[in-house]
C-alpha cells in the first residue's frame, strides 16, 4: 500500500459519536495551549537561551560543566541551544511563522555543532537533528507559500548535514549499532574524545535513527546516512530472539549479545517498534512493515495483557520480567492507532488516564495496582501523543476532556514564574528545577492538535509523519531519488508474506459497532483502578541478637557509646559527605566475647536499617505560597521522625519564615520576639535535630526548616534525608520540622532576600495554586519497593556499616545495601535513598563491585515469583539493581 494513502485513511478514520465539547470550547482550549507555550518559550529565551535547557525554578539556563552533573541524563546537553533548535516546527504548527523566522536566523547565526563535548547518539539524533530537518521542512513550506522565509536557502539543512556527519563515528563498529556517544569535534577514537569504550547500548538507541537518517539522505542527496540506520536495523533484526521474536532492553555492539534479556514496549526498546511501522509510513519499504507486524504479533502474545503491558524474559516470553510499568510506554497505544489496532489501544490508555488522575501525573513508573514506584515525572509528553492520536481515529469526545486533564494539571502544579517545572515527586507536588527541550517539542504539538480544527492549522499534518521527538517529515520524501543499494537486506525467510500485512489501517465498521463501544471498554479498567489501594506490608520483628550496646540506642556523639564500640572493635570514621562508617575488626576487639557482641552489634544494625526502610515516611513539601509565587514552586524536603506529622493534617502549616538566632539553634533563640509565630529556619549541624526543633518551639515558632549545611547538595542529586531524634522521648516536641538541601534552602533564602516577607505552606504534597486547600485524599500512592533482607554475619575478620550522619546528630539509617564479602569482610551496609542505588563503603572498597562493574553485569533470569522472604540476598540485590539500571536506561533512552 502506498504510504501516502496509508496515512490518509489512518488519520482521516472518524466515528460518528457526536461532539460533546462546543467549538468554542475548543477554541478556548486551544488559545490556552497557546498562552502556556508562550509562557514556557518566552521564559526559555528571556533567561536560558543561548543555553540548551530552561532552569525555571533558579530562572537561568542549564549550561553543562556548569551545573552539578546529573549522569546520563545530560548527554542531551551540546552546548547547541537545544531547545530552540528542538521547538522550530513547533513555532509553525501554532502559527508563529514571525517568531519561526527570529528563531531560524538565530540558529543560523549562533548556534556551533563543532563544540569539543560528549553527547547521546540517540539525543542528539532525535533532537537535534529532527529538530533541524522539521524545522528545514517548515521553512521550505512556508518559502512555497510565497509569503514568508523568502530569504531561506537550505541553510537549517546543511546543519543538519554537519550534524549528521558528525554522529558517523559513531557507525564504525563490526555490527553497524552506533556507539552510544560520541563527541561532536573528535568522534570516537583517540584519548581526546573522552568516549568510544562503551560496550553496550540499548535497543532504542541503536534502532531509532532510521527516519532522520533516511530524511537526511533524501534531502541531500547523500545515501551515506539512511545506509548506517538500516544497517543497524538490519542486525537488531537479526539478533531478536526467534522462538519469541522479541528483542531485549540492552545489547553488546561489538558481538551483538543481549546483555539485559528484558523486553517490553517502554523504556529502552519503544521508539525501535515506533521506527519501523513509521520508517514504512514514510519511506514506503514494505520490509519495515513485514518487521514490525512479527515483533507487534508477539508483544500482543506476550507482553499485552489487557490493559497492563508488562516486560517479560525473551528466551522465556511466558515469565513477568517485573511487577510494574514505566511512563514511556504511554507511547504504545499511539502507535497501536497508527497499526489500526483500536481496541487494546483504548484498555491501555483507559489504565493510563485513571493513573494521572490518581496521581495527577502518570509516575515514572507504576506498579500493576497502580501504586507509584518511581516518583518522578519530567512532564513527559507520552500520554499527550496517545490521547491525540486517539481522538483523530475515534472522534471520541472523551479524549478531548482527558486533554483538558493534561492542561489543568500542568497549570496548576508544574506553572511556575519561569516556566513549567518537572516534579520531583508526584505524591507531594514538589518540583525539580528543569525543564526538558522535548517539553516545548512535543506535548504543545500534540495537545494543539487535539484542539485546533483543521482550518486552524498552517498546513496539512496528514502530509507529514511525526518522528519520536514529534518532528515534522514530509511523506513526499517516499519519492524522493534514493540509492536502489539501500533497501535492507532480505533473507529467503523474509520473503513478504500477505497475511503480515492484515488489519493494517482500522476499519471503523468493525472495531466501532455503535457509538459507545469505546466507552463500553473502558469502563471495567476505570473501575479496576479506583479499587486499587492495597494495604502495606505487615511490620517484620527485627532479630533476636541482644548485643550491650542496641543498635537502635547508638547514638554517634555519645562518648560511652564510642567507648562501647571500640571495645567491641568497631571503629568509627567520619566521612567528607557526612555520612559515618562504622568497620568490626573482630581482631581488634578487648576479648572474643566482646568480638562476637561487636559481630551482633553490626547485625542488629542492618535489620535495624532494613526495619527503618520499611516504616520510612514519604517526602514533605515546602510551597513557597506568597507573591510573586502562589504556590507554583515547591521545595522537596526531608521529614523528621518527631514532632506533627503532616500527613495527617488537611491543611498543613502556614506561615512566612524567619531565621533564627543563632543560625544553629543549638541554643536558645535570641530573635525571639521575631520568630514568634513564623516558620524558623535553621542551619543543620552543631546539635540534635529534636534540640533545634525544642529551641524554636520554645520560642514561639509554628514550624521549623532546617538547611543543610553542605554546600552544593541537592534533592535532584542527593537521597531522601529522614531526621531522627536525641534518643529520648520526643513527645513534647509538637510543631512540624522538615529538610532542605542547600540548592533548595538557598532558593528559600534568595526569596527570604529579594522580597523580605515570604509565606510558606509545611504539608505532606503541595496544594492546588490559587484554589482552596480540598481535603486530602486517602493516600494509594506508597512507593513500591522490594527491602533487603541482612545478610547473617559470618565468622569473619571485619564488617563495615555506612550511615547517615548530621554533624553530632542521631544516626538513622534510611536504607541498606548488602554486599557480598570476601575473605576479609562479610558485609557492607549504606544508607541512602529508597530510590536510588548507593556506592559501597568507601573503607572497604573491596566489598563491592563498583557501579560501572555493577552495570556491565548480565544477571541470570529468575525461574519463576518467589516470595521475598525466601529469596537470597544474592537474587533480591540482583532484582534491586535491575530496577536501578532500568530507571538509568530510562534516562539513556528518553530524558
Amino acid at each position: 500500500m502506498p504510504p501516502v494513502l496509508f496515512t490518509l485513511m489512518l488519520l482521516g478514520t472518524l466515528c460518528g459519536l457526536g461532539q460533546a465539547m462546543s467549538r468554542e470550547e475548543k477554541h478556548k482550549l486551544r488559545n490556552q495551549v497557546v498562552e502556556m507555550f508562550d509562557h514556557a518559550y518566552q521564559n526559555y529565551m528571556d533567561h536560558a537561551y543561548p543555553a540548551d535547557e530552561l532552569m525555571p525554578l533558579t530562572c537561568r539556563g542549564r549550561v553543562r560543566g556548569l551545573e552539578p552533573s546529573r549522569g546520563d541524563v545530560d548527554d542531551a546537553l551540546g552546548k547547541f541551544s537545544l531547545t530552540l533548535i528542538d521547538t522550530l516546527d513547533t513555532l509553525v504548527l501554532l502559527n508563529k511563522t514571525t517568531e519561526f523566522e527570529a528563531a531560524v536566523r538565530r540558529v543560523l547565526s549562533d548556534v556551533r555543532l563543532d563544540n569539543d563535548i560528549v553527547v547521546s547518539v540517540f539525543e542528539t539524533n532525535i533532537r537535534v537533528l529532527g529538530g533541524l530537518l522539521g524545522g528545514h521542512s517548515m521553512a521550505v513550506m512556508l518559502k512555497e507559500g510565497g509569503e514568508n522565509m523568502l530569504w531561506y536557502q537550505d541553510e537549517l539543512l546543511h546543519m543538519a548535514k554537519d550534524i549528521g556527519l558528525r554522529l558517523l563515528p559513531a557507525f564504525n563498529t563490526s555490527s553497524g549499532l552506533p556507539y552510544p556517544r560520541v563527541n561532536l569535534k573528535y568522534g570516537v577514537r583517540g584519548p581526546e574524545t573522552r568516549t568510544g569504550t562503551e560496550t553496550d547500548t540499548c535497543t532504542a538507541c541503536a534502532g531509532t535513527i532510521i527516519l532522520e537518517f533516511a530524511a537526511l539522505s533524501r534531502f541531500t542527496g547523500d545515501p551515506v546516512f539512511e545506509a548506517h540506520a538500516r544497517r543497524a536495523l538490519d542486525f537488531l533484526w537479526e539478533k531478536r530472539q526467534r522462538n519469541s521474536n522479541l528483542v531485549g532492553t540492552t545489547i553488546n555492539i561489538h558481538s551483538g549479545e543481549w546483555v539485559r534479556r528484558d523486553s517490553g514496549v517502554g523504556a529502552g526498546i519503544d521508539s525501535y517498534y515506533e521506527y519501523l511501522l513509521k520508517a514504512y509510513i514514510l519511506l514506503g519499504d514494505d520490509l519495515f512493515l513485514q518487521r514490525f507486524n512479527i515483533h507487534y504479533a508477539s508483544i500482543m502474545k506476550y507482553i499485552s495483557q489487557p490493559p497492563l503491558l508488562l516486560d517479560v524474559h525473551i528466551h522465556k516470553p511466558l515469565l513477568p520480567a517485573r511487577t510494574w510499568m514505566d511512563s514511556l510506554l504511554a507511547f504504545f497505544p499511539g502507535l497501536q492507532v497508527l497499526k489500526g489496532d483500536i481496541r487494546p489501544a483504548i484498555e491501555t490508555h483507559e489504565m493510563l488516564y485513571q493513573v494521572t488522575k490518581k496521581h495527577n501525573f502518570l509516575p515514572e513508573a507504576f506498579t500493576t495496582d497502580f501504586r507509584v514506584h518511581w516518583a518522578q515525572h519530567p512532564l513527559r509528553p507520552e500520554f499527550a501523543e496517545s490521547t491525540y492520536f486517539l481522538y483523530k481515529a475515534t472522534g471520541d469526545p472523551y479524549y478531548l476532556e482527558a486533554g483538558r486533564t493534561i492542561l489543568d494539571n500542568l497549570n496548576r502544579f508544574a506553572r511556575v514564574p519561569c516556566g513549567f517545572a518537572a516534579m520531583k515527586d508526584v505524591r507531594t507536588g514538589s518540583h525539580e528545577d528543569r525543564m526538558d527541550s522535548f517539553f516545548l517539542a512535543e506535548m504543545f504539538k500534540y495537545l494543539y492538535l487535539l484542539f485546533a480544527e483543521v482550518e486552524e492549522l498552517p498546513f496539512d499534518v496528514e502530509d507529514y509523519v511525526f518522528t519520536t521527538e514529534a518532528h515534522l517529515l514530509p511523506l513526499s520524501l517516499s519519492t524522493a531519488p534514493h540509492s536502489s543499494l539501500l533497501s535492507s537486506n532480505r533473507t529467503s525467510e523474509e520473503e513478504l508474506d500477505d497475511s503480515n500485512f492484515d488489519w493494517t489501517c482500522p476499519n471503523t465498521r468493525l472495531l466501532f459497532p455503535d457509538p459507545a463501544f469505546p466507552r463500553n471498554l473502558r469502563e471495567p479498567i476505570r473501575s479496576a483502578v479506583d479499587k486499587s489501594c492495597p494495604r502495606p506490608a505487615p511490620y517484620r520483628e527485627p532479630g533476636m541478637g541482644r548485643p550491650p550496646l542496641r543498635a537502635q540506642d547508638f547514638m554517634a556523639n555519645n562518648p560511652e557509646h564510642l567507648e562501647l564500640l571500640r571495645r567491641m572493635g568497631v571503629s568509627l570514621i567520619h566521612l567528607k559527605d557526612g555520612r559515618v562508617q562504622l568497620v568490626q575488626h573482630a581482631t581488634q576487639a578487648v576479648s572474643a566475647v566482646a568480638a562476637e557482641d561487636g559481630v551482633r552489634f553490626m547485625q542488629e544494625m542492618m535489620e535495624l536499617s532494613s526495619q527503618q526502610q520499611k516504616e520510612q515516611l514519604p517526602p514533605r513539601a515546602i510551597q513557597i505560597v506568597s507573591h510573586p509565587f502562589f504556590g507554583r514552586v515547591v521545595l522537596t524536603a526531608g521529614p523528621a521522625q518527631f514532632g506533627t506529622d503532616l500527613s495527617k493534617s488537611s491543611t498543613g502549616v502556614r506561615g512566612f519564615v524567619a531565621v533564627a538566632e543563632p543560625y544553629s539553634g543549638c541554643s536558645e533563640i535570641t530573635n525571639a520576639e521575631y520568630v514568634q509565630g513564623h516558620i524558623a529556619m535553621l542551619q543543620r549541624g552543631q546539635c540534635m535535630f529534636a534540640e533545634k526543633a525544642r529551641h524554636i518551639q520554645k520560642a514561639g515558632a509554628i514550624g521549623g526548616i532546617v538547611i543543610d549545611d553542605n554546600e552544593g547538595s541537592s534533592s535532584d542529586t542527593a537521597p531522601l534525608f529522614q531526621m531522627a531524634g536525641d534518643g529520648r522521648n520526643t513527645d513534647d516536641v509538637t510543631l512540624p520540622l522538615l529538610f532542605l538541601f542547600h540548592k533548595e534552602g538557598n532558593i528559600l533564602l534568595e526569596a527570604l532576600k529579594e522580597y523580605r516577607e515570604v509565606e510558606v505552606l509545611l504539608s505532606d504534597k503541595a496544594r492546588d495554586r490559587g484554589v482552596d486547600v480540598q481535603e486530602a485524599e486517602e493516600d494509594c500512592t506508597t512507593k513500591a519497593t522490594t527491602p533487603v533482607p541482612p545478610e547473617p554475619p559470618a565468622q569473619s575478620q571485619m564488617t563495615t556499616v555506612e550511615l547517615e550522619e548530621s554533624a553530632s546528630e542521631e544516626v538513622t539509617p534510611l536504607q541498606e545495601e548488602v554486599s557480598p564479602a570476601n575473605e576479609n569482610a562479610s558485609a557492607a551496609e549504606e544508607v541512602g535513598s529508597p530510590k536510588e542505588e548507593v556506592s559501597p563503603a568507601k573503607a572497604a572498597p573491596d566489598l563491592a563491585p563498583s557501579k560501572e562493574e555493577r552495570d556491565s553485569e548480565t544477571r541470570e533470569e529468575p525461574e519463576g515469583d518467589t516470595d521475598s522472604s525466601s529469596q537470597s540476598v544474592d537474587e533480591l540485590l540482583a532484582d534491586w539493581r535491575e530496577d536501578l539500571e532500568a530507571f538509568q536506561q530510562m534516562e539513556k533512552d528518553e530524558l
